[in-house]
């Protein structure tokens, strides 16, 4: 990690088998599903993708209302654990999202985590919006745990 790296750390429990939970994330059509409609994400790589090591994705989105083309690698593709995708192009100058899905002990639910290292453009410019971003990716993320719930049948009275 360098010096202007920062971290963003996400975690919950769905109470479904690591294989529906993976396959649910592994459909890139569902992130525009679970993405706040606020930024407008659209996937412009023709669908179906075929996800694995080295699928390109092209998305179109808004940040504050700018908007912004973003190109993902699925740099890792290790099924049903994980994946990472890095931000080959968009609005940070680097963005490394690793999704990583744990059966509980009786593998009855997975825990999902989100793991994001990234760094803000401008370099040392960029610091003061930091606690902006950071606040964005807490309202994003929270927003995108209560849509998983809910597109996996789970419902708002499930929440820990």
């Amino acid at each position: 990690m360098g010096l202007f790296d920062h971290e963003f750390h996400d975690e919950f429990i769905v109470p479904h088998p690591r294989d529906v939970v993976f396959e649910f994330f592994a459909e890139p059509s569902n992130h525009e599903a679970i993405t706040p409609p606020d930024l407008n994400l659209r996937i412009l790589t023709p669908l179906p993708i075929v996800m694995q090591r080295g699928t390109l994705i092209e998305y179109d989105l808004r940040l504050h209302g700018k908007p912004f083309r973003w190109l993902s690698l699925i740099s890792r593709w290790h099924p049903p654990e994980s994946f990472t995708d890095e931000q080959l192009r968009g609005p940070y100058r680097r963005w490394v999202h690793t999704r990583t899905f744990t059966p509980t002990p009786d593998g009855e639910a997975t825990t999902i985590t989100d793991h994001i290292t990234y760094r803000l453009p401008y370099g040392l410019f960029g610091l003061p919006g930091l606690p902006v971003v950071k606040r964005e990716l807490h309202r994003i993320f929270t927003w995108r745990q209560s849509r998983v719930r809910e597109l996996l049948g789970i419902g708002r009275s499930s929440y820990a």
